[in-house]
């Protein structure tokens, strides 16, 4: 029994003993004790610091450290500052710092961004009011949630949460013009997987989305003037994805393809060449995949130089007349104005390197609309009048002028019959849905197609350069001549015994042409078959009345017979410039195999 009365009971000080009920009574008196105590201090220091005079630490107005100081000389140091302090607007969000316009210079690594004045956004800042509300928001709150705030600051954490809109005025219509600025230097174009080629390495242009800022919206942000806190502005943007393209792709574009400098006929310009480039597409590809957005690095390539630069061709433009060609125009009116038509639309034809000119594919159609005339063509081996018969004039012209500038005829065939106004085998016969005229430049520069008509002549020159001084000639050979015969046909209509020529008739003949090169001291450099040219017979068909008596039909009547004096059988003395009579003649040169193209009678319709 006297062991468990000592358990019941405890020792007071002294000696004496205390029973375990007042032991635990005394536990939720200190407790409360402690607790007061805590509230005290916080009341405690939440007074003190609502009582300071000056900011807590770390507190920062408008990017400003105004910690310690009052308000008035918290006002001192905005009205200095006043100038510096600006807007920083990115468009990418970064956490945890504020921008200032006086910071600008110490973004390394920031986002895109864009820094507006005050002045520029036309926000007006009153500092002392702007102090004054700073201090009596930070002063101004519950003793009970002061101190720890108070504490916080103490320990390091920075007070931004300025918000002083009573302490600004704003210009809408700065702001407008500022939001603008803003969004277009933040927006950009998406920028494609690209290259370019230099004099010893090819450079590739990473893929980089585009970016497209939504002006209004960011207006309506930069209205609230919640940025003063921290003076950043996230502005709303939306993306715009680039083409992204494969070292095989670029390798597949750039190898190979040198190009000259060339000509812009509608810009009037010059434009660049191209240079190709040889390299390893796997190593390309790797620093691709390695490269940053938008980032530029450079391959190990073997460069292919252009023969023409920029510089190159601009100082020797169109400055050569590499061949020309001079026919007269005869006929009706019609075909006149049919000639000067198709030569106008020509005029100032501009090729670059490589270039192919299709004369059907440059004039087009010959209609009515296009404003052709109806004038003697040729059409199933019958002269007849058809839209735009005369253009092979045309044509043919330019074909001579071609010749004689030594380029590279893509594309020829002669007349059914052979034409007066042009040299036996020097024509080239056009219609549209049938034969074209076509010829490359061949040259390193560009041609200009200039054509005029005066004095009832038609004139084409091929404007170029030529730095080698090579010139050309022509001459021909006729190879045979196949002679047309008379051929007589009943006409009940004519009285007995009368006759009417139906048909004028036409010698048929076979042509050879050649080209002879000379050098720039006018030495015989080479001589060389052009082209066979296979000009058909025409019979004169007379028609005559019946014959009052029986009687034996006459013989055919074998011979050139009546030729027109306009369609000779052999021209004479064409009227163009260097009549290719008077060209120096060579022996005949061996002709290589020529593919022959036989094209439908019926398409053959503007021959005249």
């Amino acid at each position: 029994m006297e062991e468990k009365a000592n358990e019941a009971t405890a020792r007071e000080p002294g000696g004496a003993r205390l029973k375990k009920s007042e032991k635990k009574k005394r536990g939720p008196v200190i407790a409360g004790v402690l607790l007061a105590v805590m509230i005290a201090a916080d009341l405690g220091l939440g007074w003190y610091a609502n009582s300071r005079p000056g900011f807590w630490p770390n507190t920062d107005i408008l990017g400003q450290d105004v910690s310690g100081l009052t308000a008035a000389e918290a006002a001192e140091k905005l009205e200095t500052a006043l100038p510096d302090i600006g807007l920083m607007v990115y468009d990418m969000p970064e956490e945890g710092r504020f921008y200032s316009a006086g910071m600008a210079t110490d973004l390394a690594g920031a986002p895109p961004h864009v820094v507006l004045s005050l002045e520029e956004m036309g926000v007006s800042l009153d500092p002392a009011a702007a102090a004054a509300d700073a201090f009596d928001f930070q002063h101004g709150g519950s003793i009970l949630t002061a101190g720890k705030a108070y504490l916080s600051h103490s320990r390091g954490v920075r007070w931004t949460n300025f918000t002083g809109k009573t302490a600004c005025q704003v210009d809408g219509e700065k702001l407008a013009k500022a939001a603008a600025q803003a969004a277009e230097a933040l927006s950009y174009a998406p920028q494609d997987t690209g290259y370019t080629v230099t004099d010893d390495a090819l450079l590739l242009h990473a893929a980089k989305d585009g970016r497209q800022v939504d002006e209004a919206a960011l207006l309506e942000q930069m209205k609230s003037l919640s940025w003063l806190g921290d003076l950043s502005l996230k502005a709303p943007c939306a993306s715009t994805p680039a083409r992204i393209r494969t070292a095989q792709e670029i390798y597949d574009e750039v190898h190979g393809e040198v190009k000259n400098a060339g000509y812009d006929a509608e810009t009037d310009t010059i434009t660049p060449e191209q240079m190709g480039a040889d390299f390893d597409v796997s190593a390309a590809q790797a620093a691709l995949d390695a490269a940053a957005p938008g980032e530029t690095v450079e391959i190990d390539a073997k460069i292919q130089h252009p023969e023409v630069t920029a510089a190159d061709l601009r100082a020797v433009l169109f400055r050569d007349v590499l061949g020309e060609a001079r026919t007269k125009v005869g006929g009706t009116a019609a075909r006149k104005s049919n000639v000067q038509l198709s030569a106008s639309t020509i005029n100032n034809y501009v090729m670059n390197t490589g270039d192919v000119f299709s004369y059907n594919g440059v004039v087009g159609k010959r209609t009515a609309a296009n404003g052709y005339k109806p004038a003697p063509a040729y059409v199933k081996g019958e002269t007849v009048d058809e839209i735009g018969g005369g253009i092979c004039q045309t044509s043919s012209t330019l074909y001579l002028a071609c010749l004689r500038g030594n380029l590279e005829i893509t594309e020829r065939y002669a007349h059914r019959y052979i034409p007066s106004y042009i040299a036996a085998g020097m024509d080239a016969t056009v219609s549209w849905g049938g034969p074209d005229y076509k010829f490359t430049n061949d040259t390193s520069y560009p041609i200009k197609i200039v054509t005029s008509y005066e004095n009832g002549y038609l004139t084409v020159k091929l404007l170029g350069t030529n730095v080698t001084g090579i010139t050309a000639k022509m001459t021909n050979e006729r190879l045979s001549t196949t002679n047309f015969e008379v051929v007589y046909e009943d006409d009940p209509t004519l009285a007995p015994g009368q006759e009417k020529v139906k048909t004028t008739p036409y010698t048929g003949s076979k042509w050879r042409t050649y080209r002879h090169l000379y050098d720039k001291d006018g030495k015989l450099i080479s001589s060389a078959y052009e082209a066979t040219s296979d000009y058909k017979a025409r019979n004169r068909v007379i028609l005559r009345g019946p014959v009052v008596q029986t009687q034996e039909p006459a013989a055919p009547v074998i011979g050139p017979g009546d030729i027109p004096a306009d369609v000779p059988a052999v021209p004479e003395e064409p009227a163009v410039p260097d009549d290719p009579a008077e060209e120096p003649g060579t022996a005949p040169v061996e002709e290589p195999p020529v593919s022959v193209i036989v094209v439908p009678e019926e398409l053959w319709d503007e021959g005249a």
